[in-house]
């Protein structure tokens, strides 16, 4: 039997490559994230296996936005290693001033998380499972 070993990356559409790419590039580097690979229109970032990708929209594209609660994705998690590393992401969000939509809390038994949006309203979130 065929089974997945982990995914691999992640291409998200844009509207503005160079606003998300100021965006994604600050976040990323604070989550330890290194830059792969950028071309016009495009940038990946990596950290071991898991590889987050940039591309810019179409015309088209660049007209509808992104909504939460659209056929799609809904949002994406970045498991971190502890909670204070939850909350340093919260402090780090709230510098940049990113939109937190949910604080750092726990949200589930043992499940504690930060959930905030991207330029274009993607929503994003950093978690840890674990009272540590």
């Amino acid at each position: 039997m065929i089974r997945i070993r982990n995914v691999d990356h992640l291409v998200i559409s844009v509207s503005d490559f160079k606003r998300s790419k100021a965006f994604y590039s600050a976040l990323f580097k604070f989550l330890g994230m290194k830059v792969m690979e950028e071309y016009e229109g495009a940038m990946g970032w990596k950290n071991g296996g898991s590889r987050f990708w940039i591309f810019q929209a179409d015309a088209k594209g660049r007209k509808r936005k992104h909504r939460i609660g659209d056929v799609g994705l809904h949002h994406y998690a970045f498991s971190l290693r502890t909670r204070k590393d939850v909350d340093d992401l919260h402090a780090f969000l709230e510098k940049t001033g990113a939109k937190i939509v949910d604080p750092a809390g726990e949200y589930y038994d043992k499940y504690y998380a930060v959930y905030f949006l991207d330029p274009d309203g993607l929503k994003l979130e950093g978690m840890h499972y674990g009272r540590s």
